[in-house]
């Protein structure tokens, strides 16, 4: 998955149906609402609500310097 894939624009989170962000190096997509990282496997997001896994305070930060998050 690129950043440029048409599948991110209709992409969302399970939980709160809000717009997801792509991690590329870490092939993830991540809700920086409720702090949550969602893997991609074989191209394949794993979008379950079981799927997404919590993310640390240095995560996020780390994430949101990458990609621009306030």
């Amino acid at each position: 998955m690129s950043p440029d894939d048409p599948l991110l624009k209709i992409l969302v989170c399970p939980l709160d149906k809000g717009a997801l962000v792509l991690i590329e190096d870490e092939m993830a997509l991540y809700n920086p609402r409720l702090r949550r990282r969602y893997p991609i496997v074989d191209d394949i997001p794993q979008l379950l609500p079981s799927s997404g896994e919590p993310v640390s305070d240095e995560e996020h930060a780390r994430y949101g310097d990458r990609v621009g998050l306030s």
